[in-house]
Parts: structure tokens; sequence; C-alpha cells
């Protein structure tokens, strides 16, 4: 098994070695062989990362937006690489046909027009085709992959079922956790990690799927068992050209690579999916699956009863709050029904899940609520901000930033949004990269001043993360509920290109000793007073 935290992809024990000329036709790759070279050698890896080779790998060369692959294609063959998988550009930058290992016939060239699209058919190739061995349920959409995904698994869980689970917050394998460094692995190291999966046993594996996975061929050569759409809004338009374009790469998934479709269908780009054989889902309109009796309790849980074909009946309860959880519940229980999952599994392991850094609740004995969250796109903080009113008699606060370097124009969407819905709101840095802080909260602080004062609470402004939300904390009163939205389940805040420590989980609950006091202390203190009385 591979260690809980792995730096480097985990790679199955054992490889079938792939022969060069095989590999090469499966991929419709030209070799190029000096006259006299003996048999090549065959390949048992394959990677894009020179720093990753491993002796007898392919190392994929790709073009990139400020490098080229083939620049580390030495440094690659230094490490062990017995062949080369490139582009004609590739090797007219780096003479590779006259490296020596090359010429000498030691290391195999394999040139195709477009290398990385047909990487992931390589990949999976030289790793056993294990997703064909595996049940892998792909889910795709602009919110709820990570807690569509969790509920797979626990429901799979419950029924038994050894499983895997790729995605933003980590990636199992069988139980054993390791961190992600994607929310889709590149081709390479999805394919080796699949293939680890099936040397441990998994027979299920609930995996995110992004739209840049779809769009850079990370899942090619991933044969689904099911694949599911959760929903679209405005998001990741700094790597798409428009919504359309967005869509049209999350429709990659129901492109033929999924033996089932499942579909939330409560809005257009949904309906735009469904076929004729798309098992469909649906809060607000017809659907083969739909709900009835949706209760918010005061907890924040929630209960409803799910409908589907054939008269299926079966009765929920989510420790999630929101409506646009019970829609992530019902793609999940739409998927589970397609794999023949029974419904007492998927009962007990749907109300058994929580999500990391998604409506995650910080309790230190607070007389409000405080959640973390990772909705950081207009969509989902109107959503979590909907929810979290629902929840709560008293005000909304919420402490908002958004990234650097990433899709600009959701920035005054994201202040108009939180400014509709929160009686406080305060403006503050998330991950500014590269970019000046300051810029980007003025451009959030444009759209959420733009709403009208009558329809919008307070906005202030607080750069520093962690002062913004002791300052959430100090200000929010018995009733009311905290919500720190956009980082979620992260651990580190990039300024500038380098990376600080920080969690907005651990700064929140240090907020909340600083007010309250540790709440084990406090019942140290209750304890021994307590006993004095006696």
């Amino acid at each position: 098994m591979p260690s809980a935290v792995a730096t480097v992809p985990p790679r199955p024990a054992r490889v079938e070695p792939v022969r060069v000329d095989v590999l090469a036709g499966h991929i419709g790759a030209q070799v190029f062989r000096s006259p006299g070279q003996g048999e090549a050698t065959p390949v048992t890896g394959a990677t894009l990362r020179a720093q990753h080779v491993r002796p007898g790998d392919l190392f994929a060369a790709l073009p990139g937006t400020r490098f080229h692959g083939a620049d580390f294609a030495s440094e690659a063959i230094a490490a062990g690489a017995v062949a080369v998988l490139t582009d004609q550009a590739g090797v007219e930058r780096t003479k590779l046909t006259e490296h020596p290992a090359v010429r000498s016939g030691k290391v195999s060239l394999l040139l195709h027009p477009d290398p990385r699209g047909v990487l992931g058919a390589a990949s999976a190739l030289v790793y056993g085709n294990p997703s064909q061995r595996l049940n892998v349920l792909g889910v795709t959409g602009t919110s709820g992959k990570t807690t569509t995904t969790y509920l797979l698994e626990s429901a799979l869980r419950a029924a038994g079922f050894t499983t895997g689970l790729v995605g933003t917050v980590e990636t199992r394998i069988a139980g054993e956790r390791l961190d992600s460094a994607f929310t889709t692995p590149e081709a390479p190291d999805l394919q080796a990690l699949l293939a680890v999966m099936v040397e441990n046993g998994v027979t299920y594996v609930p995996m995110e799927v992004s739209s840049h996975a779809l769009a850079l061929h990370r899942v090619a050569g991933t044969q689904f068992a099911v694949g599911a759409f959760t929903n679209l809004s405005q998001d990741h338009l700094d790597f798409h050209r428009d919504m359309e374009d967005y869509f049209q790469a999350k429709a990659m998934l129901f492109d033929g690579r999924s033996k089932r479709e499942v579909v939330c269908v409560d809005t257009e780009w949904g309906a735009r999916l469904a076929g004729p054989s798309t098992v469909t889902v649906a809060t607000s309109t017809d659907a083969a699956w739909t709900v009835s009796d949706v209760q918010a309790l005061p907890t924040g849980e929630q209960t409803f009863t799910a409908h589907g074909p054939d008269g299926a009946k079966l009765d929920v309860r989510l420790r999630l709050p929101g409506p646009f959880n019970v829609a992530n519940a019902l793609v999940a229980i739409g998927v589970l029904h397609s794999a023949g999952v029974p419904a007492w599994a998927i009962e007990r392991g749907l109300a058994e899940v929580d999500v990391p850094g998604r409506m995650e609740r910080v309790a230190m004995g607070q007389d409000f609520t405080a959640v973390v969250d990772y909705s950081h796109k207009p969509g989902a903080v109107a959503a979590v901000l909907d929810a979290a009113r629902a929840q709560v008699d008293g005000r909304v606060i919420v402490v908002l930033g958004c990234g650097g370097d990433r899709d600009v124009a959701k920035r005054p969407l994201m202040g108009e949004a939180a400014a509709r819905r929160s009686e406080l709101l305060i403006v503050t840095d998330d991950n500014p990269r590269s970019e000046d802080p300051a810029k980007i909260r003025a451009a959030m602080l444009a759209g959420a001043q733009a709403v009208p004062e009558e329809e919008r609470g307070e906005i202030i402004e607080i750069g520093d993360r962690r002062a913004a939300i002791a300052e959430a904390v100090r200000q929010a009163r018995a009733g009311d509920i905290v919500v720190v939205a956009g980082k979620g389940h992260e651990t580190g805040q990039e300024v500038a290109g380098v990376v600080h420590p920080f969690s907005d989980r651990e700064e929140l609950a240090a907020a909340l000793r600083e007010r309250f006091g540790d709440p084990q202390e406090n019942d140290v203190r209750r304890g021994q007073g307590d006993e004095e009385a006696r």
C-alpha cells in the first residue's frame, strides 16, 4: 500500500511490460528507429514529469504554455526512461533524434501530432487497462462533485464494497488516505493509481472529473461504469472561452465513455445533456428520481423522501444542510441505484457523511453556529448562504475572498451574491497568488456595494484573513451563523508565489477559543466546581 501522504504518485507493484511497437500501434504513433537497431526495450511505466521517471518508463514530453516537455527529455533519459512520446515540435526544439540514447536504440522515440490527446490511452495500456477491472463512478459539474463522491463512497462502504476515492480533498485506496494535488490527476498518474486500487482489491471508485481533466484528456483511457452531472454555473472562465465552452468540456463525460449516465436536470444545462437512456434526477421538475417532504432540522441536518423508477422509495437523512445537498444526494442515489447498490445501504451510507470543508461546523461551545465552506464561485456562494439563512433565526455573517490568477469576472458577482444574503460581509484575501490582493478585494467590493443599501447588510474590508475571521467571531451574537467561505479544506494560503500554512477551520477554532475559552478546559472547571458543591 502507498504511504498515508504521497509526494510521488503511487504505482502498482507489478506491471506487465508492453512492447514499444504495440504501444505505438495502439495510439497511432510513429516510431523513430535508426537502421540496424535491435529490439526496443519494453515499457513498464509512464509519467509526464522527468523528476518522477523510473527505469523502464515512457516519458511523455508534452507541449506547454511556457515550456515544452522535450526540454526535460535528457533528464528523463538519464533517470531510466526507455521511450519518449512527443510531437514534431519537441523533436525539432531539442534535436531528440540526435540524442545518443535514441541513436543507439536504447531509447525509443514515439512521434504523434497530439501526444497529450493519446497519453491517456497509452498510460492505460501500460498499466493494464485498470478501469476495465473497476467500477469507476465519474462525477462532473461546477459544484457538488466532492460531496457527491463522498456520499457515493459512504453508501458503497455500507454495502460492504472495498472502495477507492479520487477528488479535490483527498485520494483514498481501500480506506487509506493520500493528499490530492489536483481534482483529477494527470493521465499517467491516474492510470497508475487505478492499477494500485486493483492490486488492493478495490471494486468501486467514485471520482471527481473536472472540466480541466476532460479538456486536457486526463481521463482519456478511463472507462466509466457511470457518469454523473450535478450542475453548471460560472467558474473557470480563465481557462474556458465562455460558458458554452465550459459546458462542452463537461459534456465530454457523456460522449460514450460512460456506460450509464445520471444527470440532474434542475437546470437547462442538465436538460441539454439528458438522452433517451439517461437516468434523470431533479428537485424542482419531473425526472426519474424526485424528492418530497424535505425538512430542514435545527441541527443543520435534513430529511427527505426520494422517489425513483418502479416505485423505489428511500427515506434519507443527511448531516449536510441546504437544498443543493438534497440535489447532490439525489444524484448519488441515481448513481448508486444504477450500480445495483441496495436501498438500505444507500440510506445508511448517506446518513453518515460529513465532508471536510463543505458546510463543516466548528463548535467550541459558542452560542452561535460557525461553519467553513469551500464555495468559491457566485452560484455556490449564493446557495451556501441561502442554506445558512435557513438554519438560524439570527444574522448571517460571511467572510469571503477571491483567488488571484483565476476568473476575474466572477469577483464582483461573488461580492454581490454575498452582500445580498448577509447582514455582515467581511471582504478579505483568499489565495492572491501573483496578483495585488487589494485589487482583488476592490473588484469584490464593487459588486457588493452595487447592491442597493436596503437590499444588503454591512460591508467591511479586512485584508488579513486571520483578522477577518477573528472580527466575524467577535461580532457574532447568539443565534447568528458565521460562514467562512472560499477555502474550505485547504491548509495553505498562496501569496506572491509562496504558500503559507493557513487553515480556515483552525483559524476559526482559534478565534472561538480566544473569545470563549477552550471548551475542554471549561468542562474541567465546571467539573471541579460540581465536586466542590458536593
